[in-house]
């Protein structure tokens, strides 16, 4: 019996995609934690200079865990936009160039709205940098190894 349409194991070249994506993902989970700590840190060093991070709307002061947790959070969202262009688009690596520098700028435009004192402001618009500096290069580099 000869039946050629039964494949033991996974398809050619699968293993490899999927070990790459791990790596990928592993990289952009490192450069994460590398972006919280260093956006904590900063806002830590603006906190120590003076910057009160206080909003005026609600009178509410923003908690240097907040800073950690929203730089997490979007960093984890660039990871996923990534692996969507990583296994979507021919090339990855320009597009989320692209698109994550389009998205830091949309980001800059909150802090300029809320009606912070320019010390706050400042040191958000600054804040809102330290983790794009950090993610996109690092996920960038990486798509290219991988696809461009």
């Amino acid at each position: 019996m000869n039946d050629s349409g039964l494949v033991a194991g996974p398809a050619p070249g699968h293993t490899s995609h999927t070990h790459r994506l791990r790596r990928f993902v592993g990289t952009g989970f490192i450069a994460t934690l590398a972006a919280m700590v260093a956006t904590t840190l900063a806002a830590a060093l603006a906190q120590a200079v003076g910057v009160d991070f206080e909003i005026p709307d609600g009178g509410e002061t923003i908690p240097l865990s907040a800073f950690a947790v929203v730089t997490g959070f979007f960093s984890v969202v660039g990871i996923g936009i990534a692996v969507a262009l990583l296994r979507w688009s021919a090339r990855p690596a320009t597009r989320f160039v692209w698109t994550a520098v389009s998205l830091t700028a949309i980001s800059l435009i909150p802090p300029l709205l809320v009606g912070a004192n320019t010390a706050t402001t400042t040191a958000l618009l600054g804040l809102h940098l330290v983790p794009a500096t950090v993610m996109i290069p690092t996920l960038t580099r990486s798509l290219r190894t991988r696809s461009d």
